[in-house]
C-alpha cells in the first residue's frame, strides 16, 4: 500500500490539533481553577466563522478582519481557547482595580486572561513541536465569540492551524473590503 501524504495530510492535522487542545487543557491554571474551554473548528464551520468576521467589519471598521478571515479559510482548523468569567477573588489589582469587589462585572478578572494566554502558548508549543503552521487570531475568536461557539465563554481566542508547503499565515497582506 502507498499512502500519499497529500491524501491524509487533514486526518493527521485534526490529530495534531487534538495534541494541542491537550497542551492547552494541561496548562497551569490561576489557584488551580479550570475555566478554560476548548474547541476545534473544521468544514463549513470554518466558512461561517470566516463570514461572521466579514460582516464584523461593517460593524466597527477593522479591516484586517477580512484579512484573517481569509486566514480562517486557508487553515485545515481553528483551535478554540476561552474562558468563563470568574472573579478569583485574589485582591491582585491586576486588573487595575484595588479589589475585586471594587472591579466593574464587565471588567475581566486578569488570572482569567493570564489563563487563556497560558493555554495558547501551550497549544502552540505543541504546534511548533509537530511542526505545524500556526497563527493567533483575535478576530477569529471575538467572531466565534459573538457566535456563541465556546458556550457563555469571553476572551476567546482562535488558533488557526496549517500543515502546507507554504505558512499562509506568515507573509499577510491587507485585504480590501469588496465593493
Amino acid at each position: 500500500m502507498v499512502i500519499n501524504e497529500r491524501d491524509s495530510r487533514h486526518v493527521q492535522v485534526l490529530v495534531a490539533a487534538r495534541q494541542m487542545m491537550t497542551a492547552a487543557r494541561t496548562a497551569p491554571k490561576g489557584k488551580g481553577v479550570d475555566i478554560i474551554e476548548i474547541a476545534l473548528v473544521e468544514g463549513d464551520d470554518l466558512t461561517r466563522l470566516s463570514l461572521k468576521m466579514e460582516v464584523m467589519v461593517e460593524e466597527h471598521g477593522m479591516k484586517f478582519f477580512l484579512r484573517d478571515a481569509d486566514n480562517v479559510r486557508q487553515a485545515e482548523c481553528v483551535i478554540l481557547i476561552g474562558t468563563h468569567a470568574l472573579n478569583q477573588g485574589l485582591n491582585c489589582a491586576h486588573c487595575g482595580y484595588a479589589t475585586c469587589v471594587a472591579k466593574p462585572e464587565d471588567v475581566p478578572c486578569a488570572i482569567n486572561t493570564i489563563d487563556v494566554g497560558i493555554a495558547i502558548g501551550s497549544a502552540c508549543a505543541m504546534a511548533a513541536d509537530l511542526r505545524l503552521d500556526t497563527r493567533v487570531l483575535f478576530s477569529a475568536g471575538l467572531a466565534a465569540q459573538k457566535l456563541n461557539i465556546l458556550n457563555g465563554c469571553s476572551q476567546v481566542f482562535a488558533i488557526a492551524v496549517s500543515a502546507s508547503s507554504k505558512n499562509p499565515f506568515f507573509d499577510r497582506k491587507p485585504k480590501e473590503e469588496n465593493k
